[in-house]
């Protein structure tokens, strides 16, 4: 089954009161998982990556065989396509820590950019859990950047 997930981090202020969002779909739009979560006082780049590594483990649970993550941050996309670098030690760890998930899933996964209001679900997830201060059950948080 091919899922498309939706991801997204927020902060407020940078860095700030974050959260994350994620929703994962199968292809005929049926919501299957979604998460919020409140993830303390980080960077807008940490959130991202941070929902990211929450999704990658979430796809896992699924029968999914390709994930097709979209995402509005074009910073994470594109390192995780290959086109940046990681210059940010902090991030590195994070990405490592995606790679690390993804050698070992059965799945697939491609990563894609998407304007910000195609991901305003995801988006409005990430700030729910800011604002109701949603603790995130799983703590991907490395260290702060």
């Amino acid at each position: 089954m091919t899922i498309h997930a939706f991801t997204d981090g927020a902060s407020r202020g940078n860095p700030g009161e974050s959260g994350i969002g994620v929703i994962l779909r199968k292809s005929d739009g049926i919501v299957l998982h979604s998460v919020c979560g409140y993830i303390g006082r980080t960077t807008n780049n940490i959130a991202e990556y941070t929902a990211l590594l929450v999704c990658l483990k979430a796809a896992g649970d699924f029968d999914c065989s390709e994930l097709i993550v979209h995402s509005d941050s074009e910073l994470m996309v594109r390192q995780l396509n290959g086109q940046y670098k990681i210059r940010n030690e902090n991030l590195k760890k994070y990405f490592q820590q995606a790679q690390t998930i993804l050698k070992t899933a059965d799945y697939r996964a491609a990563f894609r950019h998407v304007m910000r209001e195609q991901n305003s679900e995801a988006d409005a997830l990430a700030n729910r859990g800011i604002d109701q201060k949603i603790p995130l059950t799983t703590d991907f948080r490395i260290e702060q950047e």
